[in-house]
């Protein structure tokens, strides 16, 4: 019995040690090769010329602009959901979601459609403005970023205790004084998370501004143009660099502002409003923010099964057909295979390391823990730059494997918070009691972890799956013409002015994703009965 103990225990610690090798590999090796390019740099030039600044001071007022305008929207859109008793709330949630299914490019691309010169809303109502430059960056920005913050904000909402505003109002604490004392203390941290989230997430984005911005230059703009175009990888590490400050501080922040508060209590859920002006006004504001949604959708069918739009709108599948014809096909294949074995790698190497993580004490497990929780702080520009030079002339590059690694690792942080929760919840003690009945911890994990964690697990495999499908940041420098994913396409269709391909490519994208959202849910379902 004390000789299998030990053998458990030496080869947990040689899977944690390998675990720590492969993170190095993966992950901080890749970004020291980066940072390593700024020498070859001057790096004083760059950050002094006009090009730099512009995109600098561009990047940072759209995506404050945006940011405010997304966290506000999206509490408001929250508050209707979780604050009133509107109708048909799952239905709501899911249609304010669906723009975190398709690329952020397909939100640029979306708008030029509706408000382009040529666009189906600037042809209806005979518009003369333009949606090229800062206004359309800010609105595509706002479409791509706002479902994550609603999200986020919605959990906030549905975990608040109703508890102290009782007391406030058996001790007549009203308006500002109940703000000050109650309201603000709870949303002040988690909103400072999601307010750092969602600019890191916009601030680092290339898909919208490099649509929809004509000359208003951003910084990821000019990071892609530089390595891409020019080949200027030492200009590209220095612009990357930049990328990983508000990152860092948003991973900071997030660290720090962690709710320490105890939860073994019950809280008492909010009650729901249910005045008749207040139901109206949520839901015509829900409801008008749906077709905002829609409209960019509807858009792509439009464009891809009329002829030419707006001179010919007969009904054709010429445009598909084409598309296919392309490579529309073989491309979609190799999204398929990234997504889906990204979804597997990931999910098992995310569940493996929130299990040692969680559950193995040790020096070994603090390190997985934190280089885990650190990716959450890489972007996936920099990511795929890192990647491109730090492996660059190996066995993998130019392969699948190396698209496959960089989208784990560029969405690891989620999944494996997902499964390191889980972990945390489950009894402690399990290991203890395995041990003393001589049970090894593979068979305690097949037999009692895994069973418990079903739903997790599949949520998991869906994050992969979805974002591995749309994501086009990590993968620009290191797809190659054999292994370039679907949604690439949409940059190489709307370059040759091929917008009705752009569109169907991003229907397609949107369709898969909604099948898989659709297949884990009917499992969980069927797990839960």
């Amino acid at each position: 019995m004390l000789k299998k103990n030990n053998f458990d225990s030496n080869r947990t610690y040689v899977v944690k040690l390998l675990l720590s090798v492969f993170f190095i590999v993966v992950v901080i090796l890749p970004l020291i090769k980066m940072l390593t390019y700024l020498f070859q740099a001057d790096v004083k030039k760059i950050v002094q010329g006009v090009q730099f600044a512009t995109a600098l001071k561009n990047s940072l007022v759209s995506t404050f602009i945006s940011t405010v305008i997304s966290v506000v929207l999206a509490y408001m859109l929250a508050f209707c959901v979780h604050r009133t008793q509107i109708r048909h709330k799952t239905i709501i949630t899911v249609l304010l979601t669906l723009p975190m299914l398709i690329p952020s490019v397909s939100h640029g691309m979306g708008l030029i459609l509706l408000f382009g010169s040529n666009g189906i809303i600037t042809n209806i109502f005979n518009l003369k403005s333009s949606i090229y430059g800062f206004g359309g960056v800010v609105t595509g920005s706002v479409m791509y970023s706002f479902p994550v913050a609603f999200l986020m904000i919605s959990d906030i909402l549905k975990y608040q205790d109703y508890t102290p505003y009782e007391a406030c109002t058996v001790l007549n604490i009203r308006g500002f004084s109940r703000f000050k004392a109650v309201t603000f203390p709870y949303f002040r941290k988690p909103l400072i998370s999601v307010f750092f989230a969602t600019f890191t997430m916009i601030v680092t984005d290339y898909g919208v501004p490099l649509m929809i911005g004509g000359k208003y230059m951003t910084l990821p703009v000019l990071m892609y143009q530089e390595v891409i175009g020019m080949l200027d990888f030492a200009k590209g590490a220095t612009i990357g660099t930049f990328f990983l400050i508000p990152a860092v501080i948003a991973f900071v922040l997030d660290i720090v502002n962690k709710d320490k508060a105890s939860s073994s209590f019950t809280k008492k859920p909010f009650p729901t409003t249910v005045k008749k002006p207040v139901l109206f006004v949520s839901s015509v504001f829900c409801y008008v923010i749906i077709l905002f949604v829609l409209l960019p959708i509807l858009s792509f069918i439009i464009l891809s099964v009329v002829k030419k739009y707006p001179i010919n709108l007969s009904f054709t599948f010429s445009h598909i057909l084409k598309t296919l014809k392309t490579g529309g096909l073989n491309y979609l294949g190799n999204s398929l295979i990234i997504a889906f074995l990204t979804s597997i790698v990931g999910t098992i190497c995310a569940f493996g390391t929130a299990y040692f993580s969680a559950r193995s004490p040790g020096k070994t497990s603090k390190f997985l823990h934190m280089v885990a929780i650190t990716t959450l702080a890489i972007p996936g520009l920099v990511l795929g730059l890192s990647y491109m030079l730090f492996f660059k002339g190996t066995f993998i590059y130019a392969t699948f494997a190396i698209l496959i690694l960089v989208n784990t690792m560029h969405f690891f942080s989620s999944p494996y918070l997902l499964a390191y929760n889980s972990f945390s919840k489950i009894n402690m003690n399990l290991e203890a009691v395995a041990q003393t009945l001589g049970i090894g911890k593979f068979l305690l994990t097949k037999d009692v972890l895994i069973p418990q964690m079903k739903s997790t697990i599949l949520e998991m495999f869906s994050y992969f799956f979805v974002n591995s499908m749309m994501t086009i940041s990590a993968v620009s420098f290191l797809a190659t013409a054999q292994n370039k994913p679907l949604s690439l396409m949409i940059n190489l269709f709307q370059a040759q002015m091929i917008v009705e391909g752009a569109a169907f490519v991003s229907l397609t994208i949107l369709t898969v994703n909604i099948l898989m959202k659709f297949i884990i849910y009917l499992l969980n379902k069927k797990l839960q009965k």
